[in-house]
């Protein structure tokens, strides 16, 4: 994951948020060098976040023009219909999913999913790495029917990232979700865990879909 590593301002506890590969500092978490007037402190803190989200903005358009360049389109795969978002609604667990830098090295990730009431749905996406936990809070909407899941999903705005769910047990207990490419994978479970040959089962028909199979990985689960 990329961070913004000026020496101009430092940050404490939670001041860093994790969101597609690239780190934004709060304002509040802004803590100046030291041994400069209040006026200079300011000025430099408000430059370095400034360079940091042209950085972080540049990351993720060179990413996404990336993605779209280096795998296949998933425009042949169906999203999942007939779809209520009622009963999608809850928390889930990352069971597998292809390696990309804004999760590198997090285990016990989980999703939870709220429907709001102006028919927007809550994002909040969490996992551990090396024993701390990250959280990012962002909102899903509709790409177009409600009974069709697929949907746009919005953590820093202006920008959206495709979320389209191609298979989903009629029970809702598991589900396999990628992007616009197949670039991008992720197999769900509402429990931390799969039987194995369910697992394998769903790796044999992302294998069919032409996904990139041998580059699957699967985080650590929660325990209770």
């Amino acid at each position: 994951m990329a961070f913004c590593t000026s020496k101009a301002f430092r940050t404490t506890g939670s001041s860093r948020e994790w969101c597609w590969g690239f780190t934004i500092p709060k304002i509040n978490g802004c803590k100046p060098v030291e041994g400069l007037y209040i006026k200079d402190r300011m000025q430099i803190c408000r430059e370095e976040i400034m360079k940091c989200l042209f950085t972080g903005l540049f990351l993720l358009t060179a990413g996404l023009l990336g993605g779209c360049r280096s795998a296949g389109s998933t425009d042949s795969l169906p999203a999942v219909t007939p779809f209520s978002v009622n009963r999608y609604a809850g928390t889930w667990h990352e069971i597998a999913r292809l390696p990309h830098s804004f999760e590198r090295g997090l285990e016990e990730v989980t999703a939870e999913y709220t429907l709001r009431p102006d028919g927007k749905v809550e994002v909040v996406n969490s996992g551990f790495r090396n024993g701390k936990k990250h959280s990012i809070r962002g909102y899903a909407v509709f790409k177009d029917r409600t009974d069709v899941g697929e949907l746009r999903v919005c953590f820093f705005w202006p920008f959206y990232g495709g979320y389209k769910i191609v298979w989903l047990e009629p029970d809702y207990s598991a589900a396999i979700v990628t992007s616009s490419t197949k670039d991008y994978l992720w197999i769900l479970s509402r429990t931390p865990e799969l039987p194995p040959e369910r697992l394998q089962e769903y790796v044999r028909k992302i294998c069919e879909w032409g996904f990139p199979t041998e580059k699957i990985e699967y985080p650590a689960a929660h325990h209770q």
